[in-house]
């Protein structure tokens, strides 16, 4: 029977498209919600000193947005998630590298109902999931996400080049950036290890102002905008977040 002959699939309506994709279910919110806030937030606030600066920057924003993050540690999800505002991190997404974190099917399921992630092509080989999820229909659906446009993690927590994806994926849907400064987490939980160090280093999250790009700016302009606002963020911040002693642990919840 040919496609003619069998006519159009039936249109599946919002409900059920909210019901059967995970990055948009509630039932697959309140699950997150459990992994996210109950469970991997009060572990990472327990193993290391979060100092969380100007999260009040994000609540003023109304639907979809790109956090774009410095990235240095395994730390760095879980920070930022933990850190935002509950309702602009309740659907967001983490892009994550589709060649590791969905490779295998175990890792793949612990890396969706933690972070919400779809696969990000690194360049190397992605399994069937990586050719599946495009950021960009995940931002129309109104989805946030969390992009990390180094690509990888940095190995002594300078910041490398910044690729364009995530400018350019804002510009294209018209939603703002938010710069997000991640401070110590290279020294608290360093590339390779297992585990944070013992003694609850002090790391820091740092929110910036939401950024669009300018008419006529092309994304390579943005992003250099975008990763100086990064840097800006980290220098500011850094001396006094890094100079957290006993006396203030625990004071940022």
């Amino acid at each position: 029977m040919t496609a003619d002959m069998r006519g159009p699939e039936p249109r599946q309506t919002d409900h059920e498209q909210r019901l059967r994709d995970r990055f948009t279910s509630r039932p697959m919110a309140v699950a997150r919600f459990i992994a996210q806030r109950l469970l991997l937030k009060p572990l990472v606030w327990s193993l290391t000193t979060v100092t969380v600066v100007d999260r009040d920057k994000v609540k003023a924003i109304d639907g979809p947005f790109i956090a774009v993050a410095n990235h240095a540690s395994h730390l760095d999800a879980p920070l930022i998630m933990g850190a935002l505002p509950r309702r602009h991190a309740r659907y967001l997404a983490a892009g994550a590298a589709g060649d590791y974190f969905f490779d295998v099917r175990w890792r793949r399921g612990l890396t969706a109902l933690f972070f919400n992630a779809f696969p990000v092509d690194r360049g190397a080989r992605t399994g069937r999931a990586g050719r599946t999820v495009k950021a960009k229909s995940l931002v129309e659906r109104g989805v946030p996400l969390l992009l990390f446009p180094e690509g990888t993690r940095s190995r002594n927590g300078e910041l490398g080049p910044f690729k364009p994806g995530a400018a350019a994926l804002a510009a294209a849907c018209d939603v703002p950036c938010v710069p997000v400064a991640l401070i110590g987490v290279h020294l608290a939980h360093p590339r390779g290890a297992n585990w944070p160090k013992p003694g609850r280093l002090p790391v820091g999250v740092v929110f910036g102002e939401p950024m669009h790009a300018h008419s006529g700016e092309n994304p390579i302009e943005f992003t250099a905008r975008i990763k100086a606002e990064v840097v800006r963020l980290r220098e500011s911040n850094a001396p006094h977040i890094l100079r957290q002693t006993a006396a203030t642990k625990g004071a940022h919840p």
